[in-house]
This record gives C-alpha cells, structure tokens and sequence, in this order.
C-alpha cells in the first residue's frame, strides 16, 4: 500500500505540466464562477472563429487581386471583426477578478492596440500612405486573432515546452503564410520568378530558414520581408533543439523514477517468505525434512 501510494502521488506531480487556474471567489466577479467561464469560452471561440474567417477573406482578395480599399464587403467585414476583438478585451476585463485588472491591462494591452481597425480609419480620415504599407497594416488584425490562437495550443500542450514549441509553429505558419501572400501580391506583377503563390509560399520557406532562394526580392516590400523571415528563423528554430533536449531528460527523468519503484518493490518483504511452519524443520545440510 505504501508503494502505490507513493506511485499515486509521482503520477499526481508531474514536473512541467500545466496545472489549471483555479476558479476566483465569487465575491470578486461581477457573475457567477460558471457564468464567467461560459462567457469566456463563447468570447474565445468568437475571436478564432471570425480570425480565421479573416485569413478567408485576405487570401480570397489577395489570389483573385482585388483591391481591397475598393471592396467595401471586405471592409466592413475587417471593421466588424477589429469591434469584436475589442469587446472581448472589454468583456474580459469586466471579468476579471478585483485586484487583477491591472493585471490583465498590462499583459493584454498589445491585443487591445492590434484590434484598432486602422484600415478603417485611414481610409474614413483618407490618409495617404504607399499601398505597400496598407497592405500591411491589413494584417494587423490577423496578429490579434494569431495571438489567441497561441493561447489556446499553449493551454492545451502537455507541459510548458510542449506549449512553447507548439505557439512558436503556429507563429512561424502564419507568418510564412502571410508573407507568402504579401510577397506573391506585391512580386507577382514585375517579378518573372513568380508565376503562382506556390513561388511565393516556397520562396517564405527558405527565407525563414536562413538558406536564401534563387528567386530575387525586387520590391521594397519583399526586402523587407526576406530580412524578417531570416531575423524570425534565427530566432526560432533553436526553440526545437530547446524541445528535443527536454524531451529526452524528461524521458531519463521518468525511467529513473520507474527503475527507483521497482527496487522498492522488490525490497519489500514479502509475507509468505517471512513466516514459516512450526512442523518444518530444516536440517543441517540445509534439507528440510
């Protein structure tokens, strides 16, 4: 008994998985524990929903070319999209437990300042900015929807680094996928290397991975993105050798826990073993009679 119960309790701490928040009191929210968490789920699905509703609507203009200061379903439908980001803030703030809201401002500010529908607003003030740098700011929002995305695989990994290489994947996809289309949109018309997004998205991959392409960057935009995807691969790709390393200590971690058991068991007495018949009597040349 004493062996399974230290086995139940190894089994109940291991190192480096996530442990679930637990609920706040109900005197410091505003709704119930379980009101609060079903508001927080249906704000969450909102928000990766209508993110990846966006990447629909942005690869959609992008392939077929349309001008999307020119297309006012695509507009309206970013604006919409930015309003909803920015509720959920709100609502999360509402939400959050008196004493941590401060708290929460300042870890979440920046997904406040990327739900700002700025297309929206340079084109309601007409500002006049390069097309190129509007066709960046539309990404804006995407980057608040792509955060929520790496909360969510960081919530549902098996430990911290699991989690952490799982949101650097995700990062490192959409962005790959992202500069894909801005440099297919902007290279496409004067560069004869690119002849169809598969270009694009292949020519994203090897920057990011530090090897270079044979295909050239000519416009500014495309320069600008070969230095972020080199600066981005640099930066994480080591995030894989950090992963592989844990995962094999974390492995030698746990044969040594399971090999550390078994000698225990086995040095523990046994019952049958300890007692013997008062009829038995053992000889001595060790034969039992």
């Amino acid at each position: 008994m004493a062996v399974n119960n230290n086995i139940q309790q190894r089994s109940s701490h291991k190192p480096g998985v996530h442990v679930c928040n637990p609920e706040p009191a109900p005197d410091s929210i505003p709704v119930r524990p379980q009101t609060r968490r079903a508001i927080l789920d249906g704000c969450h699905v909102t928000v990766l929903v209508l993110s990846v509703l966006l990447i629909v609507a942005i690869s959609y203009t992008s392939f077929k070319s349309i001008p999307f200061l020119d297309d006012s379903l695509y507009m309206n439908f970013q604006l919409v999209v930015c309003l909803v980001f920015i509720a959920d803030f709100f609502v999360e703030l509402w939400l959050t437990p008196r004493g941590e809201k401060h708290l929460y401002v300042r870890s979440r500010i920046a997904y406040l300042l990327l739900s700002i529908p700025y297309l929206n607003i340079i084109d309601a003030f007409s500002i006049q900015l390069s097309y190129d740098t509007l066709y960046f700011v539309r990404f804006i929002p995407l980057c608040r929807g792509g955060l929520a995305l790496v909360i969510v695989l960081d919530y549902l990994a098996e430990n911290r680094i699991a989690g952490l290489l799982m949101s650097y994947i995700a990062i490192m996809v959409l962005v790959i996928y992202f500069a894909g289309l801005i440099f297919f949109a902007r290279e496409q018309p004067v560069n004869p290397g690119v002849t169809s997004y598969w270009d694009a998205f292949w020519w994203c991959v090897m920057q990011s991975t530090t090897l270079g392409c044979s295909i050239p960057a000519i416009t500014p935009a495309a320069k600008i993105l070969q230095f972020i995807l080199s600066m981005m691969g640099e930066i994480m790709f080591p995030i894989f050798t950090v992963y592989l390393a844990n995962l094999i200590i974390r492995h030698r971690n746990r044969l040594k826990i399971i090999k550390n058991e078994d000698t225990s068991v086995k040095s523990y007495p046994s019952p049958i073993s300890s007692q013997t018949s008062p009829d038995t009597k053992v000889a001595s040349d060790g034969k039992i009679s």
